[in-house]
């Protein structure tokens, strides 16, 4: 089953656009540039710059209307069905005397169309009886399982549905005739309530005897249960009625066949009523704010966008809540007053007010500016034309439809609380149709043109559900909102707001408008205005044509003459006729209702009907010497009118035709042809059009190239530190030179850059596959790599080489005898500089031993800064044994060792007090033998 009302999804999103100041002085050109996005939603949202503010002009004191009545279920198709079928079996059920009560099944009202067409799709009330299957009828209506629901369903179905659907097929009405014999056929009534109507026949000898006998089995016995039908007088025993009735009914009964025809009478063709009340903008507004803040019991601005829409799609699918609303809806603004200032003599504007009038963005302007075909029209259409004005409430809807002639459409909101839109792409308009038509066929039936009528919605996620593109949008204040030709869109008010719409065409809806044409032939359907007649007037006046607009009307003049030649073939009798001044109702095709222009044929003897060319055997019987053909323009006159059309577009087509032929055909084009098409593009003031954007790019694009080549060239000449190419940006710069269709010289030295490089890589492969060999040629090949002025991969190679050996050689030079020992500073710069030196096996050797030299040498000052520190110490120091022992293995170390050094003074220092003391010692101990003197030396003297 689909999803509910209550889990409505909301569509995605249209397309917003926010031109600038700039991009908006040009209405027109900026839907054209943004059409082929946003039609491919259908509609579009267009917020104006931030200061475009018009006034509101509405004289508000004397702005009085007359709303429409809408009341919310009877506006979805598919519950108006449901409605509808409700009518029409509760009327069954009041003619013969009984008033029909829905019943309540699980605490919701039973659905009876539902139940009449699921048992319909289920095979019959007979076949899910037989079958035992009304429980599948109670899931399909989406009961809860194992509360014996369907046995309820099928008691309610016996009880209401089945006599109506009974009646409906005229079962109980089949009578067979033979002759004089009349034969009532045997009727079955389901299995439990089978019942035989025996066949008699009788020969009746008067037409009185007839007059009372029962209509079904054609018996006058038992008079005092025969009914007299209050209709037809037709007689009927109340034993044969289907069901059977117990007595003679009290009050009025109409019999079977009278029920029927009651039952089967086409409903009326469904519209809105208009309002007893009439209203002023502040009566109305007090009355919808009232309504929206009783109805969510909260201030009307704090209702939540998204609560109103799901609300709004559970009350249109509702069939037990029957909401009312009420929307002034087309109020024509020639006869109330827009809501844009307008230039007329009636009131004084001020400055801003006269910017506002004057602006394309006016809804009052738009449709008659320059590049607008509506302005050839000289007749005020109402709603295209000239603006309508919409004055809505909560709830209050516009239903789906298209504009008339498939014309572009725009809506201003001027104030108010937003409406929401709904939007369906042209593309799938006819799969929308067939939706509608496919799920609401009852609808359709009586009312073969209801989309056009602009009264009937369908539930978005429906349409979504069977594959119809739907999107959406919030119109603000302040907002348009565009839809494109033979887009569907509808929506409905989130409250109190002022509205004002109006159509538009442009050239590139002309084919649409053709089309649409076609489309109305084919639905018998009026036109508002003729098509052959507007584009006849534009050709008539060819220089009052935009360009872009003449080119456009002369492709479709040209298919118009081309057909107006096929159909007028075989037709000799023929008068001049000024369509133009003829009413329109004096001038539609008896057959398809189109308006007729070029050409039509009428008959003689009939003066008062006539048909277009496609279908002149529709006209009358007569023959074909009595009709003849009424046209506008003669055969020699069409091609003259095409001719000036031509000259006029000419000029912009012969420039259309160089520009392709520069960028689609010749690849050898020069720049300054290319300069010279795009001035006399901007001193023609031709329109903007795809093929002018293509041209600018083009240029863009080669200008651009020219100055990277240039840069290019440049770097190489002034040798300047710039960023460098790639060999493979190189490579794609030169293909995207070429494939720009115009010839560029500069190429020439972009491709002689590439020569050189790639010799360059030749060369320098060469001497990297020769090292060491080659390496004193490394640092010339470095220095031409500079010069070339872009990044090669062997440069890179080279580079690193160079570094590598400049380590290599720096660590052989402190490290190999017979060089100075370097310091531990040296050695660690040496292994800081070798960590950003490009890995090989040579470096990672040379980077080891010298981390494990430094390692040592580390330690070996460590061990001297230890033995410097203990003749400090109390404990007994080293003897000067050790301490040569660890100074003659830290000199083995090529390093400079300052610890080591200090401690081999220390210990030479050490040595010579040593020495010194000895000798004193010496000379005592002799003194002491000879006699002369004994000495004896405190230990106590410090030296």
């Amino acid at each position: 089953m689909e999803a509910g009302p209550e889990d409505f999804v909301p569509p995605p999103e249209c397309p917003v656009f926010e031109p600038t100041w700039a991009e908006f002085q040009d209405p027109l050109g900026y839907i054209a540039k943004i059409r082929p996005i946003a039609e491919k939603s259908g509609i579009c949202k267009i917020r104006p710059p931030a200061d475009w503010q018009p006034p509101f002009a509405v004289e508000v004191d004397n702005f009085r209307f007359t709303p429409r009545i809408q009341r919310l279920n009877e506006l979805e198709a598919q519950t108006r069905v449901k409605l509808n079928y409700l009518d029409q079996i509760a009327k069954f059920w009041e003619i013969q005397g009984s008033s029909l009560k829905i019943p309540n099944v699980e605490r919701r009202i039973l659905d009876l169309h539902s139940l009449s067409k699921i048992v319909v799709e289920e095979g019959g009330y007979e076949a899910i009886s037989k079958d035992r299957r009304w429980a599948r009828v109670a899931q399909r209506l989406n009961y809860p399982a194992g509360k014996n629901i369907g046995s309820l369903l099928r008691c309610h179905y016996e009880r209401i549905i089945y006599p109506y659907e009974m009646y409906q097929s005229g079962a109980n009405l089949v009578v067979k005739k033979r002759g004089r014999e009349r034969i009532a056929i045997t009727i079955t009534w389901g299995s439990r309530l089978a019942w035989l109507v025996g066949v008699f026949p009788f020969w009746f000898l008067s037409s009185q005897i007839d007059s009372y006998a029962c209509r079904l089995c054609a018996r006058g016995d038992e008079d005092d249960k025969l009914l007299l039908c209050d209709g037809c007088d037709d007689n009927y025993h109340i034993f044969c009625l289907l069901p059977p009735l117990p007595e003679i009914p009290k009050g009025v009964w109409r019999c079977p066949k009278c029920v029927m025809a009651e039952c089967k009478r086409p409903p009326e063709a469904f519209g809105f009523e208009q309002a007893t009340r009439e209203y002023t903008l502040q009566s109305f507004g007090e009355m919808a704010d009232t309504f929206k803040s009783d109805y969510f019991n909260m201030p009307v601005h704090m209702v939540p966008t998204e609560l109103v829409e799901r609300e709004f799609w559970r009350l249109v699918n509702s069939i037990e809540e029957d909401v009312t609303v009420e929307y002034g809806a087309d109020i024509h603004s020639k006869e109330f007053g827009s809501g844009f200032p307008i230039n007329d003599s009636k009131k004084h504007l001020s400055h801003e007010e006269e910017e506002y009038a004057a602006s394309g963005w006016n809804l009052n302007v738009m449709p008659v500016l320059e590049q607008s075909v509506l302005c050839h029209i000289n007749a005020d259409i109402s709603g295209m034309k000239v603006p309508w004005l919409y004055v809505g409430m909560v709830f209050s809807a516009f239903c789906w439809h298209i504009e008339d002639h498939w014309s572009y459409s725009i809506n201003y909101l001027h104030w108010g609380e937003p409406k929401t839109w709904y939007g369906v792409p042209s593309f799938a308009a006819e799969h929308l149709e067939e939706v509608m038509k496919k799920l609401t066929p009852e609808l359709f039936d009586s009312q073969p043109d209801l989309l056009h009528q602009l009264v009937t919605l369908m539930n978005p996620n429906t349409l979504m559900s069977h594959g119809v593109p739907v999107v959406r949008t919030n119109q603000c204040a302040g907002e348009f909102v565009i839809t494109f030709p033979r887009a569907y869109h509808s929506g409905f008010n989130q409250g109190y707001n002022f509205a004002e719409a109006v159509n538009f065409c442009t050239a590139d809806w002309l084919p649409a408008g053709r089309q649409c044409i076609e489309h109305y032939r084919r639905l018998r359907r009026y036109c508002v205005f003729s098509h052959e007649e507007l584009i006849c007037k534009m050709a008539a006046s060819p220089e009052k044509l935009d360009l872009n607009l003449a080119a456009a009307v002369h492709k479709e003049m040209f298919i118009m003459v081309q057909e107006e030649r096929r159909l007028r073939k075989g037709i000799t009798e023929a008068e001049r006729e000024a369509f133009e001044l003829l009413p329109d109702d004096e001038r539609q095709c008896a057959k398809c209702k189109t308006t007729c222009f070029l050409s039509a044929l009428a008959c003689y003897d009939c003066p008062d009907g006539l048909v277009c060319l496609s279908h002149i055997d529709d006209l009358c019987k007569c023959p074909r010497s009595k009709q003849y053909l009424r046209y506008r323009y003669t055969l020699d006159e069409l091609p003259a009118m095409l001719h000036k059309l031509k000259i006029r577009a000419e000029s912009f087509d012969t420039w259309a035709g160089k520009v392709r032929v520069a960028l689609d055909i010749s690849p050898f084009s020069g720049l300054e042809e290319l300069r010279a098409l795009e001035s006399e593009a901007r001193e023609r003031h031709f329109p903007h059009s795809e093929l002018l954007q293509q041209l600018k790019n083009c240029l863009s694009e080669a200008e651009k190239c020219i100055s990277q080549a240039l840069g290019l060239v440049s770097i190489q000449e002034q040798r300047v530190d710039l960023p460098r190419l790639t060999l493979e940006e190189l490579q794609a710069f030169i293909e995207q030179m070429s494939s720009l269709p115009c010839a560029m010289h500069q190429i020439g030295d972009v491709k002689s850059v590439l020569e050189r490089a790639e010799a360059f890589r030749v060369e320098a492969q060469k001497a990297l596959a020769e090292l060491p060999a080659s390496l004193p040629l490394l640092p010339g090949l470095l220095e031409r790599a500079q010069q070339l002025g872009i990044e090669v991969p062997e440069a890179k190679q080279l580079r690193r080489q160079m570094q590598q050996c400049y380590w290599l050689d720096e660590v052989r030079r402190t490290l190999v005898p017979p060089a100075q020992r370097g310091t531990l500073a040296v050695m660690r710069r040496l292994l800081a500089l070798g960590a950003n030196v490009a890995p090989s096996p040579a470096v990672d050797k040379a980077r080891t031993e010298l981390q494990e030299l430094l390692n040592i040498a580390e330690r070996w000052e460590e061990k001297a800064h230890l033995c410097l520190e203990a003749r400090y110490n109390l404990p007994p120091p080293l003897s000067h044994v050790s301490l040569s022992s660890i100074i003659h293995e830290a000199e083995n170390i090529p390093v400079h060792l300052p610890n080591i050094l200090a401690l081999k003074d220390a210990l030479a220092k050490a040595r010579a007090w040593i020495a010194d003391v000895d000798e004193i010692q010496v000379r005592t101990v002799a003194v002491f033998y000879w006699g002369t003197l004994v000495i004896s030396l405190p230990f106590s003297v410090s030296y």
